[in-house]
């Protein structure tokens, strides 16, 4: 099956460390360009960060910019988020999801099953 998983969530008290994975699984990560999104439920689901296919280029929402780090291995079909200094309102299920460039619009593809982050003291 085509997919990501998603797996590193869990609790943390406000101002924790957490790092997700998501690992490319039956596809070829290495040509597309890879997004974090997260929700909330019963809320709209919303995008956190996206690297392009080479990592040469990152786009946060101003929310996460400067304490969440996208970054990707592609030997390791892996790509990563790095979230530091977590707030409440953090607090969320986070994806990943794939298409071939973080500024053209286009579907995303490869929905994964989501990884649960929890952030209260």
């Amino acid at each position: 099956q085509e997919q990501f998983v998603e797996s590193g969530g869990g609790l943390v008290q406000p101002g924790g460390s957490l790092r997700l994975s998501c690992l490319a699984s039956g596809f070829n990560m290495d040509v597309l360009a890879i997004k974090w999104f997260r929700q909330v439920s019963g809320k709209e689901r919303e995008g956190v960060a996206c690297i392009s296919r080479y990592g040469d280029f990152q786009e946060y929402e101003d929310s996460v910019n400067g304490r969440f780090t996208i970054s990707r291995d592609n030997a390791e079909k892996t790509v990563y988020l790095q979230m530091n200094t977590l707030k409440t309102e953090d607090t969320a299920t986070y994806y990943c999801a794939a298409r071939r460039s973080c500024l053209v619009e286009a579907p995303f593809k490869y929905w994964g099953q989501g990884t649960q982050v929890s952030v209260a003291s």
